[in-house]
């Protein structure tokens, strides 16, 4: 549509660099797809993969769940670096939540630590959790990361 209204290609490809500057970089990717161009790994090659496993006190769970919903949706939703906050529990165990983390860069984890969405999950939660435990993980194959996700659409 843009070069339809005199918008030069050369034009369009700055719009996705500052598209991926403001915004993210998989919606600036969307666009260079567009028009040919290559687009840019979203994952680093410093990619941050973890799994939390929290202990939460019983008489806490519900409250702790809804907070945790909350962060976790925002993270998401807000920040282009944050791929994935997958949250989840034992069946057996409801009390025993584990997250799947999943950030583009140890600078956009870095980033994701100093959100306000963060800070309060943070600073509520602090009493209900009995225990954490961060694993920090690695990919036996990076290459179907991609992959797994064009699944989820």
């Amino acid at each position: 549509m843009g070069m339809n209204t005199g918008i030069t290609e050369s034009q369009l490809v700055q719009v996705a660099g500052l598209i991926e500057t403001f915004i993210s970089r998989t919606q600036a990717n969307t666009l260079r797809t567009l028009l040919g161009k290559p687009a840019v790994p979203v994952i680093e090659p410093d990619m941050m993969v973890r799994i939390a496993e929290i202990n939460i006190a019983p008489d806490h769970l519900d409250e702790y769940k809804a907070i945790l919903k909350e962060e976790s949706a925002a993270s998401v939703k807000l920040e282009p670096g944050v791929i994935a906050i997958f949250p989840m529990y034992e069946k057996e165990k409801p009390t025993q939540i584990r997250l799947v983390e999943i950030y583009a860069s140890k600078a956009a984890y870095q980033a994701h630590l100093k959100t306000p969405h963060f800070q309060h999950y943070k600073t509520s939660t602090l009493n209900m959790v009995k225990s954490l435990k961060l694993i920090e993980m690695d990919t036996i194959t990076p290459e179907t990361m991609a992959e797994l996700f064009k699944k989820l659409k």
